[in-house]
């Protein structure tokens, strides 16, 4: 069943299971208001398993640097804005990752992680930098980037 976030009233719903579960509510609902500003994009999710394909394309893109993440997805969201293909993951360690992917040869495509405020960096994220960032919603995000460099 989908749940479209709502960055006003910050709900928990879908990340119940996860420590950091309001953090990451917050972080979801940062997202979801950036897409609503930049884009009038409604931010939707769904149970990751509900959205397999998108959770192994998304797995498949991240074996480019061999990292695997230790924590279950709990929830899923896949769209396309502009010529550029979105597709998040939130995981039950408060971990968010985003791949944007632009269809267009020689476009953008590239992989974030965001840290919700309150989880340790996570092992197979260690040789990464993250810089932080205030959000009213989220409190303090940490992120961190890469470039795609295969074809996917």
């Amino acid at each position: 069943m989908s749940y479209v976030v709502d960055f006003v009233n910050v709900s928990t719903v879908g990340l119940e299971s996860s420590p950091v579960a309001e953090a990451l509510a917050g972080l979801r609902a940062n997202e979801a208001r950036y897409f609503h500003n930049k884009y009038q994009h409604e931010f939707t999710t769904v149970p990751a398993a509900e959205a397999a394909d998108t959770l192994a394309w998304v797995e498949r893109v991240l074996a480019e640097r061999d990292i695997r993440i230790a924590s279950p997805a709990l929830e899923v969201s896949d769209f396309e804005v502009e010529g550029t293909r979105w597709s998040y993951v939130f995981y039950e360690s408060g971990l968010s990752i985003n791949v944007l992917y632009g269809l267009e040869p020689g476009s953008k495509r590239a992989v974030g992680f965001k840290l919700s405020d309150g989880m340790e960096v996570p092992a197979e994220l260690g040789a990464f930098k993250f810089a932080r960032q205030k959000s009213k919603l989220a409190g303090t995000i940490r992120g961190s980037f890469f470039v795609i460099k295969g074809e996917y």
